[in-house]
């Protein structure tokens, strides 16, 4: 089995662990070794079963005989980037990790470091970039692309032909009609519908989404 460690280790870390249970009842692909973590609080510490190594300093000076994968269960976009940046420098491979309940076409184009959880549908012609979250039970319909280091959040629904540029973060049971361009590093709140493209580096919210404060990323 390949070698992995999930980057992170909070809630959505564990989840992220049991995905990896579940990809491996189906067939065995996973040697899960644990969890990086940057908060010296939790090092030491197990997560259902698994142990917190430490931070990336866990790799300085460790010779592995095989390569060691990852993928980045954090869910903020702006954590998400420096994180990936500092397991690159560490010499740790990415990959994808799809849960096997997942509704996935063969027309779908993925790049590396997504998880794509239980319960989701990707329907034909999408275009997902990398370093993507798409949790629970969200669809994702024809022809969207959706950029860099996007999360989406549970419940989410993403009608045809939408852009999601780089860094967004989708909220829970947001819904997004079709043709619509969210702006780079924007925010839509939970339960927002949006009708209307949405700028860059702004938070929308409501029903219909508008844009209610704007903020700049130095990522």
């Amino acid at each position: 089995m390949k070698k992995l460690v999930i980057i992170g280790a909070g809630g959505f870390a564990r989840e992220v662990a049991w995905l990896v249970e579940d990809i491996n009842a189906v067939k065995k692909e996973w040697e899960l070794l644990g969890f990086i973590d940057e908060n010296p609080v939790n090092h030491g510490k197990a997560l259902n079963g698994y142990p917190v190594l430490g931070d990336f300093g866990f790799f300085v000076n460790r010779q592995f005989d095989e390569p060691v994968y990852t993928v980045c269960a954090v869910g903020s976009p702006y954590a998400k980037i420096n994180l990936v940046k500092k397991a690159a420098e560490c010499g740790l491979q990415f990959t994808n990790l799809i849960h096997p309940s997942v509704k996935m076409s063969r027309y779908v184009e993925l790049g590396t470091g997504n998880i794509i959880c239980a319960g989701n549908i990707i329907t034909v012609n999408v275009s997902l970039s990398n370093h993507i979250i798409v949790n629970l039970n969200c669809t994702i319909g024809h022809d969207v692309i959706i950029q860099d280091y996007v999360t989406i959040l549970p419940g989410a629904n993403i009608s045809g032909n939408v852009k999601i540029k780089n860094g967004c973060d989708i909220g829970t049971n947001v819904s997004i009609i079709q043709g619509i361009n969210i702006g780079e590093w924007s925010i839509i709140g939970a339960g927002a519908v949006v009708v209307r493209d949405v700028p860059p580096y702004c938070t929308a919210v409501g029903v219909p989404a508008k844009p209610i404060k704007f903020h700049k990323i130095e990522a």
